[in-house]
């Protein structure tokens, strides 16, 4: 069967040609399985994710890309184990999420679309910004009205138009599902294309690691879709006969906004309401993840599970990187915090082949690190 967007909410299914992002029951969208693709069929010619265009459910063309993809992964010590990690910052943008946005609006302008529309407050954002004004595209930004605007300056600067929502990051989101009447909503909690995007992370720690599976990853979570980009990519693999088993995914979030975690804990099929509380991983601050029920399935079928981890292992996780090299933002130094946690309880044992995915750069938060380091402004 060809690929088709499909709602797994209600098995409705509606042609991927026709561009849409979300289901008629008002559900997100996902793309039907695909098949995979093995090691022959990468092109080992493009040094970008664009390596892995076969296991994409378009063929596109004309890729909007600027080299995304094929970042370091680095094996270092992480208190008294190796860890291997993946290190997402290294993209134009300067976070994991150039993957999906690459992906996504290259088929969108094969496909007629010109304008999109996105609400973020920070990578999200920006990631859309950059790779719209690389499309020619035009592109509207909604964040919310308390963002700093240290986080919207690169939005501006690749000339998408900024516009400021009061209220909470909710409250944006809602904003933006309205104005979706008007601009094509290209989310990337909703466009199932960006997840396809974020699949080629799995493709790659494949190709980085020999052509094999790690034992486990661990990923930043706020709404999944690196969550989901792995599970979707690995099962491709599996599928093909590229891998013999599922690396267990553990998604890790903070402790002051935690609803995948308090869902997974409470063995629920979906998120449990959880009151946002501030987090120096703020990027990861999402009260009510679109997809959660397919995230908390997808951690469920990998034989993995979720951390929840304290704002003082995040400051101190994120502090121990720097010293060892690595500046990363908040958000992303949770995952090396949680590899801690799990290591300690069992989870992951210290001779198994972890992959540690760092999501964004410490530059971006530059401001608030030198908060935490008590410099003055």
């Amino acid at each position: 069967m060809p690929p088709a967007y499909i709602d797994p909410a209600t098995g409705a299914s509606y042609p991927i040609e026709i561009p849409r992002w979300r289901g008629d029951s008002g559900g997100p969208l996902m793309i039907s399985p695909l098949p995979g693709i093995d090691r022959g069929q990468i092109d080992t010619g493009q040094r970008s994710l664009w390596r892995y265009a076969a296991a994409l459910p378009v063929a596109v063309t004309d890729p909007v890309s600027l080299g995304e993809g094929c970042t370091p992964l680095v094996r270092r010590p992480w208190r008294g184990r190796q860890a291997h990690f993946k290190l997402e910052w290294f993209a134009p943008s300067g976070s994991f999420k150039d993957r999906g946005a690459s992906v996504m609006l290259s088929i969108l302008r094969q496909q007629g679309i010109d304008a999109v529309l996105e609400d973020s407050s920070g990578n999200g954002g920006a990631a859309v910004a950059t790779y719209a004004a690389a499309a020619g595209m035009r592109a509207k930004i909604l964040v919310p009205a308390s963002t700093s605007p240290a986080k919207t300056v690169q939005m501006r600067a690749a000339g998408a138009e900024v516009e400021l929502i009061p209220g909470t990051r909710q409250d944006t989101a809602d904003a933006a599902v309205r104005q979706a009447e008007e601009i094509f909503y290209a989310s990337h909690n909703w466009q199932a294309h960006f997840l396809q995007g974020t699949k080629t992370l799995a493709y790659e720690l494949w190709e980085d690691l020999g052509f094999s599976a790690p034992d486990a990853v661990i990923i930043p979570c706020g709404a999944g879709s690196n969550i989901l980009g792995c599970d979707i990519g690995f099962s491709e693999l599996l599928r093909r006969g590229a891998i013999a088993r599922l690396p267990r995914l553990y998604a890790v979030q903070p402790a002051h906004c935690a609803p995948l975690h308090a869902g997974f804990e409470a063995e629920a099929e979906d998120y449990v309401p959880v009151t946002p509380r501030p987090t120096l991983a703020e990027g990861a601050s999402i009260a009510q993840p679109v997809r959660g029920r397919a995230v908390l399935a997808a951690l469920r079928r990998s034989g993995g599970g979720t951390v929840a981890v304290s704002e003082a292992a995040i400051e101190a996780a994120l502090m121990e990187l720097a010293r060892s090299g690595l500046y990363v933002e908040p958000t992303c130094a949770m995952a090396a915090a949680a590899l801690t946690d799990l290591t300690a309880s069992g989870a992951i044992r210290p001779d198994e082949t972890v992959a540690v995915v760092l999501t964004g750069t410490g530059i971006k938060a530059t401001p608030r690190i030198a908060e935490l380091l008590g410099l003055a402004p």
